[in-house]
Formats: C-alpha cells, sequence, structure tokens
C-alpha cells in the first residue's frame, strides 16, 4: 500500500532503498536516541530493509519531488508493542533524517497513517513514546496531537544494550 500527502510518499521500502537509508541512518543524531545503533555501511542498511524495515504497515517517508527515502514511519502490533496497550489499540514509530528536521514532514506522515490505523485497520488509540532527552521527538509527538499518559523507568532498549526511561503519548 501506498499513500500520499501533499508532499510525501509513504511507501514499502525496497532494497533498492539502501544507499538513501544509510546517508540518513548512519547520522549519529538518529538512531541512538530513537533506541538503533547507527547503520554502518549500505549493506547493513539493505540488511535492515530486508529483516525489519519490510514488515508489515512499515513505510518509507519520501518526498513527493523524488520518491527517495528520508525517513521512516510504521505501526507496531499490541503484542511488539513497547508498553502495554488493548489489542484495538497500535503504537506508531518514525524518524526522520537530519536535514529534514523541522519542515513539518513527520506530522503529515502521521496524520495520514493515523487515518489508515483508524479507518482502514479499525484501532480506537494509537501511542508512542520517546526515550528521555529526546526533545526533539517530545515536541513531534505535541504536534501530532498526542497527549503524555506515563512514564516507565528501567526499560531494556535492546538494541543500544543500555536501559532507558521511556515516556509514552496517547492519541485516541
Amino acid at each position: 500500500m501506498e499513500f500520499k500527502t501533499e508532499r510525501l510518499i509513504l511507501r514499502p521500502w525496497k532494497e533498492s532503498d539502501a544507499e538513501s537509508l544509510y546517508k540518513y541512518a548512519s547520522d549519529p543524531a538518529v538512531g541512538p536516541i530513537a533506541g538503533w545503533p547507527v547503520h554502518t555501511s549500505v549493506e547493513n542498511s539493505r540488511e535492515i530493509i530486508k529483516n525489519v524495515l519490510s514488515a508489515p504497515e512499515i513505510y518509507a517517508v519520501c518526498l513527493k519531488e523524488d520518491n527517495i527515502a528520508i525517513g521512516s514511519i510504521g505501526l507496531i502490533a499490541p503484542m511488539q508493542s513497547h508498553t502495554t496497550i488493548a489489542e484495538d489499540e497500535v503504537e506508531i514509530g518514525f524518524w526522520l533524517g537530519v536535514p529534514f528536521w523541522g519542515q513539518g514532514y513527520i506530522p503529515e506522515a502521521v496524520d495520514t497513517i493515523r487515518r489508515h490505523a483508524f479507518e482502514r485497520l479499525g484501532y480506537r488509540a494509537m501511542w508512542c513514546g520517546y526515550y528521555e532527552g529526546n526533545e526533539k521527538s517530545r515536541r513531534c509527538q505535541e504536534k501530532c496531537g498526542f497527549i503524555y499518559h506515563h512514564t516507565e523507568t528501567d526499560k531494556p532498549c535492546v538494541l543500544m544494550g543500555d536501559v532507558r526511561t521511556v515516556h509514552f503519548t496517547y492519541f485516541k
């Protein structure tokens, strides 16, 4: 499935996106604060596309003008959520390459994926979370209409091999 917004195309990831993914996911300002290590090579990015980003309901965020991936957005099913949620709720996760921060792309993408989750997939509420210190994500979630719900401490961040505090927000 593919979605088009005013400025974006949200589409499934392709192996041919590996170079673009590496370009933005190798920046240390992006992954670690979101809970995943920087990408180390184009081949590493290709493997992540095949093994992680090819899952259902995960989309490359692309500018409409060139359809090149600049970030990612996806839905996380209740059983895989980072917090305890009901079966009719879903979690959303996203990231964007640094050159595109602050331009409203993620709120535009979230609005589209949220409508898809509620209208097509039948979810009634959506969760989102950010790690302590990720103020850009907190502000972005607020712009998207998410309201602070609760904080969980001592949460393992498996991909980074540490323990963190996670703040969860909610949209209904």
